[in-house]
């Protein structure tokens, strides 16, 4: 009996074992070889799928040129780099080539949920030639903290329709139309760069949704000699995008907003301004069909409310 017992509880121990080593937290990505993978890619499909406990993918800095996809059935995973400007994820397609179109281009897409994303930089560097994705998002509950978004045409990419993202202390840049889709997204303390004279955002939010996207206490910078942006155009008729306490350069332009062409849009879409600063928050040009938040409007911008739908996020 004691045999028994005794071989029982080795089997025991060897199986909380196994567990406990299939349960790693931190995965080092190094393309020097000094980690266990040279590739974030290797690293995420080592992942277990729809994981409850939270494992953190470190990747020391370097080039990586990858087209990264972030499958679905990853989920609470933290991506955090050595050092934003030193951990470069990048890759060169735009929508020309080979007839690729503009969702075939990203650099990173990120199809999970619940994750987050920290000090590291996601860039598309091809060409001024077309659309060119960085970043595009299909996943909800999804964290940018301190990370970089560099490109041209179409940054990135909201995705996916109810989904919610929260962007801190970012940086994106871009040429026209830089911060466009369907999905909820907050913006806070980012700087917003336009490297052309174009739009920054194309919102294409729900009807039936209430935030598009939401920038609070951001500053929208411009090359040099760029100076006429437009805060934003609807991508679909009901696009919603609202700027509170940002600080605006004298490259946005008096109107500040633009209907695609299409009068209709001025009944539908959704756009709001709220305490902002700086020569491009003049508000004596500003389009009629956008919007001053009262101070009681404004105070409905809290995360909570834009990311209402969320529970324990």
């Amino acid at each position: 009996m004691k045999r028994i017992i005794g071989i029982l509880f080795f089997a025991m121990a060897c199986s909380l074992a196994a567990q406990a080593q299939e349960q790693v937290d931190t995965i080092v990505v190094a393309r020097d070889g000094t980690g266990k993978y040279r590739t974030i890619q290797e690293a995420v499909e080592s992942v277990r799928a729809f994981m409850h406990y939270t494992v953190t993918i470190y990747i020391k800095e370097g080039l990586y040129k990858e087209k990264l996809v972030i499958p679905s059935w990853v989920k609470n995973v933290l991506f955090v780099g050595e050092r934003a400007e030193g951990v470069i994820i990048t890759w060169d397609d735009h929508a020309n080539i080979n007839r690729m179109g503009t969702f075939r281009t990203y650099t990173v897409k990120v199809e999970g949920s619940e994750i987050t994303f920290k000090n590291l930089t996601i860039e598309n560097n091809a060409a001024m030639l077309g659309q060119a994705v960085a970043l595009h998002t299909e996943g909800d509950k999804l964290t940018f903290t301190g990370c970089r978004f560099l490109g041209n045409q179409d940054t990135v990419y909201t995705g996916a329709e109810g989904t919610r993202l929260l962007f801190t202390d970012c940086y994106i840049e871009g040429t026209t139309d830089f911060i466009f889709g369907p999905a909820t997204a907050l913006f806070e303390n980012c700087i917003i760069h336009s490297k052309r004279n174009s739009y920054i955002t194309a919102a294409s939010t729900p009807a039936d949704v209430e935030f598009g996207y939401v920038f609070k206490n951001c500053k929208l910078t411009a090359a040099p000699g760029i100076d006429k942006v437009h805060l934003g155009r609807p991508w679909r008729p009901y696009g919603a995008a609202a700027f509170l306490n940002c600080e605006m350069g004298n490259h946005i332009l008096p109107a500040g907003w633009h209907n695609w062409g299409k009068v209709e849009n001025e009944q539908t879409a959704r756009y709001s301004e709220y305490a902002c600063e700086g020569p491009g928050a003049n508000l004596s040009g500003r389009v009629k069909w956008s919007k001053q938040l009262t101070d009681e409007e404004a105070h409905m911008y809290t995360t909570g409310n834009i990311f209402k739908k969320c529970t324990g996020w």
